[in-house]
């Protein structure tokens, strides 16, 4: 039990450790770590400049007025004095039609709007509506599309059955447009009113 004590009270002498930590020192591979870290670092400093790196912009070449701008809201009136219809009523009735509208527009091409107008059978109407004006879409830049809709009210007896889905004079609207905008201000548009006919309108945009 002496023997047994004295043997396990021994310490172990550090030169025993000596020869084990060299053969791992050997055995790790340095020249793999020498080479990788260069090349890790000349990553990181290229990534900032890569990010940094600006998008290509899709309106390049168009004119500075025409291109979109998210905080371009504004008000625009337009007025329509003539009306083309595609059929003559039944009866031989179409009176001139006449339209004037205010809208506004915001700069993400959603718009609201309101108009009034004299219809096919001289009724004084109207019509209230939501919709989108669309740009980029073509070769041209100032070739725009619009579509609109909404709730037309006017066409009341004995008219009413002359516009689909009409109850008391309330019906359900939708507006097509193209348009081209000369300048900043001024543009032309020609709306198709379904198969009835095709409205020529002049727009001012204030701004």
């Amino acid at each position: 039990m002496r023997i047994m004590r004295g043997f396990a009270r021994t310490p172990r002498h550090p030169m025993i450790r000596m020869p084990v930590l060299r053969a791992l020192r050997r055995a790790l591979p340095r020249r793999p770590l020498r080479t990788a870290l260069p090349a890790l670092l000349l990553a990181l400093a290229a990534a900032p400049a890569t990010a940094q790196s600006p998008a290509p912009d899709p309106y390049a070449g168009w004119p500075g007025w025409l291109k979109p701008n998210a905080d371009d809201d504004h008000w625009r009136i337009f007025l329509a004095p003539y009306t083309a219809h595609f059929h003559k009523d039944e009866d031989g009735i179409h009176e001139n039609v006449y339209l004037v509208g205010l809208e506004r527009q915001y700069g993400n091409g959603w718009l609201w709007g309101a108009t009034y107008f004299s219809n096919s059978f001289g009724q004084s109407s109207g019509y209230v509506y939501v919709g989108e004006q669309v740009i980029g879409w073509s070769p041209w830049p100032q070739l725009y599309a619009k579509w609109t809709a909404g709730i037309v009210y006017g066409y009341t007896d004995p008219y009413e059955d002359k516009i689909p889905f009409n109850v008391n004079g309330f019906a359900p609207g939708i507006i097509v447009g193209l348009g081209w905008q000369f300048t900043k201000q001024f543009s032309m548009q020609f709306n198709l009113l379904g198969a009835a006919g095709l409205m020529f309108q002049f727009t001012w945009d204030l701004q």
